[in-house]
């Protein structure tokens, strides 16, 4: 007994050393990659640094104002594969059209008239979801997606909380509009236009949004860097008037960088996500005295990725620490943080499913499906 949990011990301890000498070696190769490729990075980051240079100004107030905001809905995961993902993802493209909803520079030749649908159950009889399609032109990738967010029939109650049994709905809606282009065979820019609808019973707002990014990768595709810019904006009609008139929020602006290295050997992909670099603080107001190495792990996602060659099948688990931070409960074990997803093409149709917790009190659980209309067309 006490041998066979010896070798348990020593069999965890080596998966964990191995987990972290591929990360040592992802760090190594992103490192080497740079220095190999400098001038080329150097000269294609330049786009990049003009597009921030013009956002800079507009900009200022809406990261001076994060925190706040409306359209919170926005955060939500457009996909199974994104929920297992952590719900963000900026750099990996390997012809998922909806991972063109976290950087739009990740549409691909592979993403041509690629059609997905998506839906999850929320929590409380809330439910999301999405439906997106693809079509390119050359070397100009195109798609459009619908992202909603509907929270069901909700009871009408006075001001001391009596119900008198009369029901009203609410629903949040995003309209994307995608552009990608391909600069080279290793370097993508995108961007999408986003209207953005609330209508909340006999009270409605209007904003109007984009994203901005920026997608690169090495010859043999195995390491994949991403940058975006996400919900640059303003709420236009606001949900109401105050006397000096109309009370207008901000959108969540969210800037991320992330990477990933498929294991030349193995089906495996290791990456990390860091979300919201514009702002230091993301912990919540009641919460104080958030030691530094924990804000800075909040602001990280990182994941394991199975994925064979023939990317018929998948396997990824995830962990957010910001979410295990501000969901987790008291003396009760929790999964809050961890995201968990499996995805299998079956014929013509790519399946995926996933499972994460946004809420103390339950799971929220996503499905997605996706065909490429081309082979229908053969």
């Amino acid at each position: 007994m006490l041998q066979n949990i010896k070798s348990v011990k020593n069999g965890i301890k080596c998966v964990v050393l191995n987990f972290f000498l591929a990360y040592f070696r992802f760090l190594l190769y992103l490192c080497t990659l740079i220095l190999v490729n400098w001038e080329f990075m150097f000269r294609k980051s330049l786009y990049i640094v003009f597009l921030c240079c013009m956002l800079a100004l507009p900009l200022r107030a809406q990261i001076e104002g994060a925190g706040s905001g409306v359209f919170h809905f926005l955060g939500l995961p457009a996909s199974s594969r994104l929920c297992a993902l952590g719900g963000e993802n900026v750099a990996i493209a390997d012809g998922d059209i909806s991972m063109a909803y976290g950087n739009p520079a990740l549409l691909t030749s592979q993403t041509d008239k690629v059609l997905q649908l998506n839906y999850a159950y929320y929590l409380a009889g809330t439910m999301f979801g999405s439906a997106m399609y693809g079509h390119n032109w050359g070397d100009n990738y195109f798609a459009a997606q619908v992202h909603y967010l509907d929270y069901g029939k909700l009871s009408y109650a006075d001001e001391w909380g009596q119900m008198n049994g009369a029901t009203f709905t609410a629903k949040d809606v995003c309209v994307n509009l995608i552009y990608a282009r391909q600069l080279g065979p290793q370097f993508r820019v995108g961007a999408t236009i986003k209207p953005i609808f609330s209508i909340y019973e006999s009270y409605g707002s209007f904003a109007l949004g984009a994203d901005v990014g920026a997608h690169f990768q090495t010859k043999d595709t195995l390491f994949q860097m991403g940058l975006a810019l996400r919900n640059i904006g303003w709420q236009l009609k606001s949900f109401y008037e105050e006397d000096f008139g109309q009370h207008t929020e901000m959108l969540p602006l969210n800037l991320e960088l992330g990477m990933a290295l498929r294991l030349a050997h193995a089906p495996i992909r290791l990456g990390v996500t860091v979300h919201n670099l514009q702002r230091w603080n993301i912990a919540p107001p009641q919460e104080e005295a958030v030691k530094w190495y924990d804000m800075l792990f909040r602001h990280t996602i990182w994941f394991v990725d199975i994925v064979p060659r023939s990317e018929k099948f998948y396997l990824t688990v995830s962990y957010n620490h910001r979410r295990q931070a501000e969901m987790a409960l008291t003396d009760i074990s929790s999964m809050a943080g961890l995201g968990l997803g499996l995805g299998m093409k079956i014929h013509k149709f790519r399946l995926g499913v996933a499972m994460s917790q946004y809420s103390k009190s339950n799971f929220t659980f996503q499905a997605s499906l996706s065909t490429d209309i081309n082979s229908f067309l053969k």
